[in-house]
């Protein structure tokens, strides 16, 4: 049977890195949330796996076992076609090929498929969190997820177009054992209370990350000038940036500012959750 499904756009409100283990996995203490916009996926079962992608960001997309869904479906045993429609940019702090991988490993499950253990970990890091696609603590490596109640929070995401890798943000962190987030994280009773609370935490990233993409600073600085922003942060190891708004409308307003100085950056208004 066909399945369909989105695979929505990862986002970190806070990411502290706060060590490293002698293997090299750092050790992450983030609030994840997740948006109501991203890539769409289509199973359908067959006799060998095959890849096929379009959308507005499917150049250079691989189509083979380079491909984390690929990868994610070999290890489940599942073959078949998959289409992949690529709404969320490459290499851009939001988890699009983590998200579609998970995306693709919970419509097996939901199928009754089975999932190997330890399988989505050994895809990456956000793997894990992305099966679980609602707003959570993520610890250590990973693997330890802290289901959370947070508001709907309304949101603008912004990528300036510059695909930012990973490992050079990591490598250019100046401290690896950064103090995690409070044990405790509150109750919030709206998007402002948790904008605020969000103010006093950091994503460690982003230094590096405007090292390596000095476009990520243009942006935040771009964010935090518009009308009714509650906070401006990078997401993940950039270079998409997030901004919270009291109200959706508040949102699409900057996303209409935004676009209309910036037209050849991505700039999507969405709700998180």
């Amino acid at each position: 049977m066909t399945a369909e499904a989105l695979a929505p756009a990862k986002v970190n409100l806070s990411l502290h890195v706060t060590g490293r283990r002698d293997d090299g996995y750092h050790l992450l203490d983030s609030i994840v949330v997740f948006a109501d916009f991203g890539d769409r996926l289509r199973l359908t079962p067959g006799g060998a796996l095959s890849l096929a992608v379009d959308g507005p960001f499917s150049d250079g997309v691989p189509t083979d076992d380079r491909n984390l869904v690929w990868r994610a479906l070999e290890g489940a045993g599942w073959t078949g076609q998959v289409d992949l429609h690529k709404a969320l940019p490459h290499g851009a702090g939001i988890g699009g090929g983590s998200s579609d991988a998970a995306m693709a490993l919970r419509l097996l499950a939901d199928q009754g498929g089975n999932i190997p253990d330890g399988l989505p970990l050994s895809l990456g890091a956000d793997v894990p969190v992305c099966m679980h696609a609602r707003a959570a603590r993520m610890q250590s490596i990973g693997e330890r997820i802290t289901p959370m109640n947070l508001p709907t929070l309304p949101a603008l995401l912004v990528n300036p177009g510059v695909a930012v890798p990973t490992g050079g943000v990591f490598s250019g962190l100046e401290s690896r054992d950064n103090a995690p987030m409070p044990d405790r994280v509150p109750e919030f009773a709206g998007v402002e209370d948790c904008a605020d609370w969000l103010l006093d935490q950091r994503n460690d990233l982003e230094p590096p990350a405007m090292h390596v993409a000095p476009e990520v600073e243009r942006v935040l600085s771009d964010l935090r000038n518009t009308r009714n922003v509650l906070l401006a942060r990078m997401s993940g190891s950039g270079s998409t940036c997030v901004a919270l708004y009291p109200t959706i409308k508040a949102a699409h307003f900057a996303a209409y500012v935004i676009g209309a100085e910036h037209p050849d950056w991505w700039c999507v208004a969405t709700q998180l959750s």
